[in-house]
């Protein structure tokens, strides 16, 4: 490889002969999936890629898209961060989205809240249940105490760094990546207050459909749960596939289950009224 490197046109033809190369982990372009919903053309197919362990994924959403997140092997952990695209100055606030719901446990049904009192992307459905809004994710400080090692270039990324070249991507920077929740990694709260992680592994290909609710910014970081309490970091590849939606109707069950939540799907309306 240091000859290669050593000679422009060796490394231009080496560069060359990769083209083609396929691997588990990269976007599928154009995007191809053999498992859409039956009411769903593949024409309607916007993303289908699979995220590597200790990777991290981005990608603009427009308004009433489909996202479904697979847990390939029972032990990923998809940690999202969402914005409004139009204005990512706005974007997803966890103390809201647990406050206004009366719920601290995410699933189907329930709603992820922007800081402007609005619906980021809502639950269609959920095989997981396990879900968590406390805990956020790990950063190079906490990896390195736990596994000897939390650098981004290093064996052991923490979720935090990924979320920063994700949001890089958008022209975010470190200011901008704000608290998360984790899906398929758990953590409920006992009745003497203590967090206990529900963190499997679980059987494999559970999954959860999300809504865009607005244009939103995705992005997914797929590394170990921060209470994940096995000493070795570990955690299994993530799928990610989104298709075009309408957008939310009027009598849609989701927007008209509780009042809280219909006046967070007013104010997304209202929004677009503009």
């Amino acid at each position: 490889m240091s000859a290669i490197l050593a000679d422009p046109k060796s490394a231009r033809d080496h560069a060359r002969s990769m083209a083609g190369t396929v691997v588990d982990a990269m976007p599928v372009l154009p995007p191809v999936a053999d498992d859409l919903p039956a009411d769903v053309p593949a024409s309607e197919l916007v993303w289908e890629e699979t995220i590597a362990a200790g990777g991290y994924a981005t990608r603009r959403l427009g308004r009433g898209t489909r996202l479904r997140l697979i847990d390939l092997q029972g032990d990923a952990c998809a940690s999202l961060l969402l914005f409004n695209a139009e204005l990512p100055s706005e974007r997803l606030n966890v103390a809201d989205t647990v406050k206004v719901q009366w719920n601290a446990y995410l699933g189907q049904g329930k709603l992820l809240l922007s800081d402007m009192g609005r619906v980021l992307m809502s639950f269609l459905e959920d095989s997981a249940g396990t879900h968590d809004a406390f805990c956020g994710t790990s950063n190079a400080a906490t990896n390195a105490a736990k596994y000897g090692e939390g650098r981004n270039s290093g064996s052991c990324p923490s979720g935090r760094d990924r979320f920063l070249l994700g949001a890089a991507k958008h022209g975010l920077q470190r200011r901008d990546v704000h608290p998360c929740v984790n899906l398929f990694k758990g953590a409920a709260i006992a009745a003497d207050g203590t967090i206990v992680p529900q963190v499997g592994p679980f059987a494999p290909g559970r999954s959860v459909i999300l809504r865009a609710e607005m244009d939103v910014i995705v992005v997914i970081a797929n590394c170990p749960h921060v209470l994940d309490p096995r000493a070795a970091w570990t955690v299994s590849p993530l799928r990610a596939t989104a298709w075009r939606g309408p957008a939310t109707p009027e009598d849609d069950p989701v927007r008209m289950a509780t009042p809280e939540g219909l006046r967070a799907f007013l104010n997304v309306e209202d929004y677009f009224r503009r």
